[in-house]
């Protein structure tokens, strides 16, 4: 028998849709067939099927993580507490396949090495941003979220 964390990413989230649909648990269901019908959504927009690796699967659920923030805080300002409370709960069940996310002074470092080295390739200031951006994306991978990511690059170029 092998351990669950040697499944796929995918086999995990259909385990787990399944057991809250055994448990009757409402909210962890509808979040996971959310999720794992925007990873179909994913795999068949092409002109041939594919098939998302773990890394491409986690790119989805983050992305769906911050849908339901955004859904929630709308809900906020709309003044409808009980949806925002759901939205930020079915974000929390799909947060929980997310690795860790990345520390602050973890992310300030990989930005510094990443403005020296395109400034030794003679970027500099705002003009280095996307190249700096792209770089620190690659090496912190779905840990750390894009926008915190240029939000930071932009003002450690300012």
């Amino acid at each position: 028998m092998t351990a669950t964390n040697d499944l796929d990413l995918k086999t995990r989230l259909r385990a787990a849709m399944t057991a809250a649909m055994k448990a009757r648990e409402e909210l962890a269901l509808g979040a996971l067939r959310q999720a794992l019908s925007e990873v179909a959504v994913v795999e068949t927009a092409g002109d041939e099927v594919a098939v998302l690796s773990d890394v491409q699967v986690l790119a989805v659920i983050a992305i769906e993580v911050r849908k339901h923030h955004e859904t929630a805080d709308a809900f906020d300002t709309a003044d409808r507490p009980e949806q925002a409370a759901r939205s930020r709960a079915e974000a929390a069940v799909l947060e929980t396949y997310l690795p860790a996310a990345l520390s602050d002074e973890a992310l300030h470092r990989i930005i510094s090495e990443e403005i020296a080295a395109a400034t030794a390739a003679g970027a500099e200031g705002m003009k280095a941003m996307g190249r700096v951006v792209s770089a620190v994306r690659a090496k912190a991978g779905p840990a750390a979220d894009g926008a915190k990511i240029a939000a930071a690059v932009k003002a450690a170029l300012a």
